[in-house]
């Protein structure tokens, strides 16, 4: 018989922080769609930016995003939204109708 004013100790798990692996994924199905348009690219990567620094000052240090640590998903974002914004820099400036929103 255990004694009642004992009190047993919380043993609950505590919460992992966010993992914004979808925003991961979008960005890398905009990098695929590259030919639907750069400014894609550049708007999913820099949303997967802000979330995943968001998740990181949260404690988030693992993803379950392939690249597994989030300097590393950090830095492939990065660099998408380097290719999205020279892209469109790009499309812009050498009026290119390649891309089909700037052809309507």
């Amino acid at each position: 018989m255990s004694d009642p004013r004992i009190v047993e100790p919380d043993r609950a798990a505590a919460p992992t922080p966010y993992d914004p692996l979808r925003l991961c994924i979008f960005a890398t199905v905009a990098l695929l769609g590259w030919v639907l348009g750069p400014l894609a690219l550049a708007f999913f990567a820099g949303l997967g930016i802000v979330g995943y620094a968001r998740a990181r000052r949260q404690g988030l240090l693992r993803s379950k995003c392939l690249l597994g640590d989030t300097r590393n998903v950090l830095g492939y974002l990065g660099l998408l939204a380097a290719l999205g914004v020279a892209g469109l820099v790009w499309a812009l400036s050498s009026g290119s109708v390649w891309v089909p929103w700037l052809a309507w």
